[in-house]
């Protein structure tokens, strides 16, 4: 019988809950711990007998935050630290707000030889490549670092790669209307503006982290929401192509769905499809492409599609 690999999961909040209950439910994984940082009410949420993540145990990022725990009324083991010390953990899925990964990695994680995987606000160098499993699987084997990329520049590597690989892409251009800020989130906003970000975004070179080859720019704004992303997306394809076979190009790529704008014309019914279809959370693992946005003319293709920020 083979070794269940053991996790923790540093961070619980919007990524680090959900990747904690994914590793709950794995076969060949066990969740050892939880790394608290505050007894706020999501954690707290987690642990709660009726939470998704009842029994597992609770460990503090340092000694401040052993004392914040214990003062809050929680029950824990001990300090982050203690338990690597121990050799009681694998791999650390690193879920920390962004810059704080790479703190852990130069003075915890490196100190104590453990692997960590760190979330898509990280800087793509906090680990030796960044990560996706439809295109690089295999050379994330044997590396002690490595990140996961953020959900705009995953949206994009999925279907970029679909059709770069089957018909191949001389140039994209993409137009990324992103949400305000996670539904709990209540201290951000914009809430009556629209808010733009420096030209290009920071999306275009990260998707170049994996799909190195790509020729791709991109630039963004901020919209008052909570629900999703939206990307609209031009590629020039190397070759004249059909909405035939643009359209078979995703449906043979892996979590990527295609709905219809007759059917969804606003974000609010997408999510409230994966409302109706109880997931967990309403979680859209899939990027949705709105199959009658997609254009084609010659060589020019254009579709919108949707990402789902929290999933």
């Amino acid at each position: 019988m083979k070794t269940k690999v053991k996790v923790a999961v540093n961070g619980v909040g919007t990524i680090g809950k959900r990747v904690a209950y994914a590793v709950k439910l794995q076969k060949d994984m066990e969740l050892k711990a939880l790394i608290g940082y505050s007894p706020n009410p999501i954690l707290r949420n987690q642990l709660e007998p009726n939470g998704p993540l009842y029994g597992t145990e609770l460990w503090a990022t340092d000694k401040e935050a052993l004392k914040r725990l214990q003062e809050g009324g929680m029950f824990v083991h001990g300090t982050l630290e203690e338990l690597l010390r121990n050799g009681a953990v694998d791999i650390i899925v690193d879920a920390t707000p962004a810059g704080v990964g790479r703190w852990y990695r130069d003075n915890v994680y490196s100190k104590f030889g453990v692997k960590a995987i760190f979330q898509g606000g990280e800087k793509s160098d906090v680990g030796e490549m960044s990560f996706n499993a439809i295109v690089n699987y295999e050379e994330a084997l044997g590396k002690q670092f490595v990140r996961v990329p953020s959900c705009n520049t995953t949206g994009l590597i999925r279907t970029l790669h679909a059709i770069d690989s089957k018909i191949g892409i001389e140039y994209a251009f993409v137009a990324l209307a992103r949400r305000a800020a996670d539904p709990w989130e209540y201290r951000k906003g914009p809430i009556n503006a629209v808010e733009f970000t420096k030209v290009p975004s920071h999306h275009a070179p990260d998707v170049k982290t994996v799909l190195k080859h790509l020729n791709i720019f991109s630039m963004a704004i901020k919209i008052p929401t909570t629900l999703a992303h939206t990307h609209i997306v031009e590629v020039t394809t190397k070759k004249e192509t059909s909405k035939e076979e643009v359209i078979e190009a995703f449906e043979k790529q892996t979590r990527v769905i295609l709905l219809d704008i007759e059917d969804y014309p606003s974000t609010s019914l997408i999510i409230e499809k994966f409302r109706d279809y109880l997931r967990p959370r309403y979680d859209m693992y899939e990027i949705v492409v709105l199959r009658d946005s997609i254009n084609v003319e010659g060589r020019k293709v254009r579709w919108f599609h949707v990402v789902h920020q929290e999933a």
